[in-house]
């Protein structure tokens, strides 16, 4: 390798691989056991593992249907559409948690609506949790799936067609099956993106032991009075990361074989 590209790529490796030794060199794995044992680590954990999940089948829900749109139907302003869709990947979390707030708070332009008729406040509660993960991990989903959906073989439909099937059971029979190792890479993209969100929650569902505390918010709330319970409750998620890219490494490596 050429010393002027491997000098910055190792410069490169060491900035962003030190830190996360940083984070187990000197994390107090004495302590680590009883810390983790605490209540309070228990329900943000219980909390981020179930809010996680749960907006993940929503993005499933929703997103696997918009990814199609985006990918094979011919409607016009695609591309616009494309462009609202991939906003929240480069939007400020906190932003998007104002957003959220204007559209589903009590004085929003949605959550009025509820609040008056129904009696129903969303912001500030396990609900809101679920909504701002799914606001800002969908676009990973819609992105993987869409992606797979333009390198699927179009003719397996076309020959679904021809044999007389309607667009639903072509789409449930044959392009289904077809993506579905796009499917499943968006949806782990997505439940990781959703166990790690911060500043959406934090804005529009707060920080309430038990109800809206999520693990990225207990490590930012230990942060200010216990350093060692931090790094305890960052070690938690920097192996759910790992563990996220190790799912995706197999599928990917065994992508690369069958081609």
């Amino acid at each position: 390798m050429p010393l002027p590209l491997l000098v910055p790529a190792a410069v490169g490796v060491v900035f962003l691989v030190l830190p996360l030794l940083a984070l187990v060199v000197r994390a107090p794995w004495s302590a680590i056991g009883p810390q983790l044992a605490e209540p309070a680590v228990g329900q943000a954990l219980r909390l981020s593992l179930v809010s996680a999940t749960l907006a993940t089948l929503l993005s499933l829900v929703l997103g696997v249907p918009l990814a199609w749109v985006l990918a094979r139907s011919s409607i016009r302003g695609r591309s616009v559409l494309r462009a609202l869709v991939t906003v929240p990947l480069v939007l400020p979390p906190v932003v998007g948690g104002v957003a959220l707030f204007l559209v589903l708070g009590r004085q929003g332009i949605v959550g009025r609506l509820l609040h008056e008729h129904l009696d129903v406040t969303i912001p500030f509660t396990t609900t809101a949790v679920v909504i701002a993960e799914t606001f800002v991990a969908m676009p990973f989903l819609v992105i993987s799936v869409e992606g797979a959906l333009r390198a699927a073989d179009a003719r397996f439909e076309d020959a679904a067609a021809t044999l007389g099937a309607d667009r639903w059971t072509t789409f449930r029979r044959v392009t289904l099956p077809l993506v579905a190792p796009g499917v499943a890479a968006g949806a782990v993209l997505c439940w990781a993106r959703a166990l790690g969100e911060f500043g959406a929650t934090i804005t529009f569902a707060g920080n309430f032991p038990g109800t809206t505390q999520t693990m990225p918010l207990a490590v930012y709330l230990a942060l200010q009075s216990d350093p060692e319970a931090a790094i305890a409750l960052s070690l938690v998620l920097l192996a759910v990361s790992l563990g996220t890219l190790l799912v995706l490494r197999d599928r990917w490596l065994g992508r690369s074989a069958a081609v």
